[in-house]
This record gives C-alpha cells, sequence and structure tokens, in this order.
C-alpha cells in the first residue's frame, strides 16, 4: 500500500520510503515490545476470579511484580520473534530491505528509547491492570484503550502522516513515547532537538504513568474484594 502511495506522489510524505519500510520492519521484529493488546490474561483472570487472594498473601508489591513480570515476558517474546524477521529484512532487494542505521549515535539512542518506550507501554498497561480493580469486568476498559493506543501510537500509521496540526498534539500524548520515538530515530526520520523532546517526554511519560500506576494500586488494596469467599 506505501509503495503504491510513494509511486504516485513521493514528494508528498514526510518520511522517504527506505525510512517508511525499515519502520514497518523494526515494527513487527518488536512487536512484543509495544503491542498494548500483549496483556497477560492470568493478571485479569486473579482480579475477577478471586485468585489475587493468593497474591496478597506473598509480603511484595503487587504493582511492581507485575510491572517486571511484564517486561520479562515482552522482552522474551521480542527476542524469540526480532532475530529471524531482522535477518530476513536485511536480506531483502532494494527498496524492500530494512535499512542499517543512519550512525552509531543513532542506534545507541534508538536502544536507549527503545527500553524508555517498552517501559511507557507496559506503564500503561498496568493502568488497564489497576482500574480493573474498580469494575465488574475489564473488557470494555480493555477494547477501548487498546483500541486508542494502536491508532495514536503509531501501530497502523506513522504518526508523520498526521497532518500537522493532529500531529503536534499527538506526539505530546503518552502513546507517542511508545514505538513511535525509537523507530523514527533507527531510521533518521527523527533527530536534532525534536529528538531530544521526544526522548524527554518519554522519561516523564514513564515516570507519570508508573506514579499514577502505584497511586491506583495504593487505592485498589484498601478496597480490594475477593469474591466468592
Amino acid at each position: 500500500m506505501f509503495r503504491a502511495f510513494y509511486r504516485a506522489d513521493a514528494s508528498a510524505f514526510p518520511m522517504s520510503f527506505q525510512a517508511t519500510v525499515s519502520y514497518v520492519w523494526m515494527q513487527q521484529a518488536f512487536l512484543a515490545l509495544f503491542m498494548a493488546w500483549m496483556m497477560e490474561n492470568e493478571i485479569f483472570s486473579a482480579i475477577s476470579d478471586g485468585n489475587i487472594a493468593y497474591e496478597l498473601c506473598r509480603p511484595i508489591n503487587i504493582y511492581r511484580m507485575w510491572f517486571a513480570r511484564s517486561l520479562a515476558n515482552r522482552f522474551a517474546k521480542a527476542f524469540l520473534r526480532c532475530l529471524p524477521i531482522l535477518i530476513v529484512a536485511l536480506f531483502l532487494p532494494a527498496p524492500y530491505n530494512m535499512m542499517l542505521p543512519v550512525s552509531p549515535g543513532a542506534f545507541s539512542l534508538f536502544l536507549l528509547t527503545l527500553l524508555l518506550g517498552t517501559g511507557v507501554t507496559v506503564s500503561f498497561c498496568m493502568l488497564i491492570y489497576m482500574v480493573s480493580f474498580f469494575t465488574i469486568s475489564p473488557m470494555g476498559i480493555r477494547i477501548v484503550a487498546v483500541s486508542g493506543v494502536e491508532f495514536l501510537s503509531g501501530a497502523v500509521i506513522p504518526l508523520p502522516f498526521f497532518p500537522d496540526g493532529i500531529r503536534h498534539f499527538l506526539e505530546l500524548l503518552p502513546f507517542a513515547s511508545m514505538q513511535n520515538v525509537p523507530l523514527r530515530i533507527y531510521s533518521g526520520d527523527l533527530a536534532g532537538t525534536s529528538m531530544w523532546q521526544a526522548v524527554l517526554l518519554q522519561i516523564f511519560w514513564l515516570i507519570a504513568l508508573t506514579l499514577l500506576g502505584e497511586f491506583l494500586n495504593m487505592l485498589a488494596m484498601k478496597r480490594v474484594t475477593v469474591q466468592g469467599g
């Protein structure tokens, strides 16, 4: 689809076709790190069916345990998935192959923002888990949240393709700090002052969402109800 659009008028797009191809390949390779729909059904089940009681018997912080568990789960899946995709993408014929990083510095910053973006994604998913304590069924909030993240994070259409006014607004939201930043840094589409502003926003949203999640966890632990006994 992108190839057809670029053939029609390549000058109308904010990213080069090679950068867009690399964005898509990296997105698929690290899908497990950024997809909000990859939440753990076991956690939702523990909240809704009362098995949360077993977790509360342990002398640990529920939020931090689930946060670490979610990170480990995502990184394990991403490691198994990324290697074959990256190998294939590097050896495909041009222009469908994945480009190498624009510079060693950009690659180092890509790795840093990859970690930050994953942290923001997990922090947002943790909010969904925490809100589930206050609902009868988590399905409604889960469906709405996942749909919003898919569109607003650049998972469907990269954010540079949005009209300028909408794009500037979306880039301030936490969703833009997920996959949008590392993937655009890798392809060289995000650089200079805008790049450093995006990194600072990633750090801000990671701290803000984590603190909000800890606060909701504190409220949930004060009123948690175990159904059936």
